[in-house]
């Protein structure tokens, strides 16, 4: 895979949505914070949205409304525009007083057309129109109280949160697990006797629940766009049941299908059950500090690999006067220093001790850089004065 297309593909995925972000109240769901956060950082959102009187809100059936002076609101959400995400949307936009509103979805028009039981042989009748997106823009301008008001309903693949070159994390699916044995016999209860499942090698796709169906074919029209965006045509390899049933999906997805009639690359695609050395969000390849960063520290609410470092001992003279009790999100990956994401790099790949001396080495020239005194010792710590 492409390390620069995976950093492209997410940046020009957010790329799309903050040109719609100019001067709009920003509603965010956690799993695309999670894509910003790591894909762009927030600043750049920021910027594109700008105006004192625009901020940036989490998309919750409590989230406030927009006032008198925030005609305009941008929707960023990683599912389905479906069930309760839809009323959600329909009661923040009933006590608003928006005049455009932009929902931007991380699901394909195609997955919207099996959520709605479309049949495969009339989705494909349906091959470049929008009907659901469609219908929902009607609503939302009905929600807004004027049919002449301004709506958009868009499909943007904001997929990936890459942490680092070699690592692409999928936050929107972060409770997609693989199967269990026992897990047969839930699938076993709702089916009968004649048609019973003796193992998990028996687990085919039609035997999954409709929610874990939908779950998959949401992952794989994501997996698809990026492929599309690096121009390759995938063939699948998959080590386990789960995975056994989400290559067979990619493999047999329409719109799949038709892009790999054009595509100029190759690439293979490993799909793996890790059931057996369960991992954190970075322990891909063994302990890091990363991944003991992540399971030492508080996560951001609603987030599955975004943690809080409180900043407030570093920060207090500055601050104190300001707000005393600052706590900042970090995140090395998307810093414009070179040393910061060389050190970041180091932390997520190296063995333990050479990412201390690093650390370590960063601290020393840091101190020596602004004066300060530094006590060195040979033995495993230091500290600056």
């Amino acid at each position: 895979m492409s390390t620069p297309g995976v950093f492209s593909f997410t940046q020009q995925g957010w790329g799309q949505v903050l040109a719609k972000m100019k001067r709009a109240l920003v509603y965010l769901d956690a799993a695309c914070a999670e894509s910003l956060h790591w894909g762009c950082g927030s600043t750049r959102l920021l910027d594109s949205v700008g105006g004192p009187e625009c901020h940036l809100r989490e998309f919750e059936p409590q989230a406030a409304g927009g006032g008198a002076k925030q005609p305009k609101a941008v929707f960023v959400l990683s599912c389905l525009l479906k069930g309760r995400t839809v009323e959600t949307l329909r009661d923040i936009i009933r006590r608003s007083h928006f005049q455009y509103c932009v929902v931007v979805t991380a699901v394909s028009h195609a997955v919207h057309l099996t959520a709605n039981h479309v049949p495969a042989a009339a989705a494909a009748e349906l091959e470049g129109q929008q009907p659901v997106f469609e219908q929902l823009e009607e609503k939302l301008c009905e929600w807004m109280g004027n049919m002449n008001y301004t709506a958009e309903v868009l499909y943007v693949p904001l997929l990936l949160a890459p942490v680092a070159p070699h690592l692409a994390l999928t936050p929107s699916f972060a409770s997609l697990f693989p199967l269990l044995p026992q897990d047969v016999h839930l699938l076993n209860s709702a089916r009968p006797d004649k048609r019973r499942l003796g193992s998990l090698a028996d687990v085919d796709g039609p035997a999954l629940t409709p929610e874990l169906t939908l779950q998959i074919r949401c992952l794989v029209s994501g997996l698809s766009s990026l492929c599309e965006h690096l121009g390759v045509r995938e063939e699948c390899f998959a080590v386990g049941s789960l995975s056994r049933i989400i290559a067979a999906d990619l493999a047999n997805y329409a719109p799949a299908k038709n892009r790999r009639k054009t595509a100029s690359g190759r690439a293979s695609v490993v799909f793996v059950d890790r059931t057996l050395d369960l991992t954190g969000a970075v322990g891909h390849h063994g302990d890091n500090l990363v991944e003991k960063i992540i399971s030492v520290l508080p996560q951001l609410p609603g987030h599955t690999n975004d943690v809080m470092v409180n900043m407030v001992e570093l920060t207090a003279l500055q601050t104190m006067e300001e707000n005393p009790t600052l706590v900042a999100p970090g995140c090395l990956s998307q810093s414009n220093d070179t040393a910061g994401k060389a050190l970041w790099e180091a932390l997520l790949s190296a063995k333990h001790k050479e990412a201390v001396m690093e650390v370590r080495r960063h601290l020393v020239e840091a101190a020596s850089r602004e004066n300060l005194p530094i006590k060195m010792s040979m033995g495993k710590h230091s500290s600056v004065m």
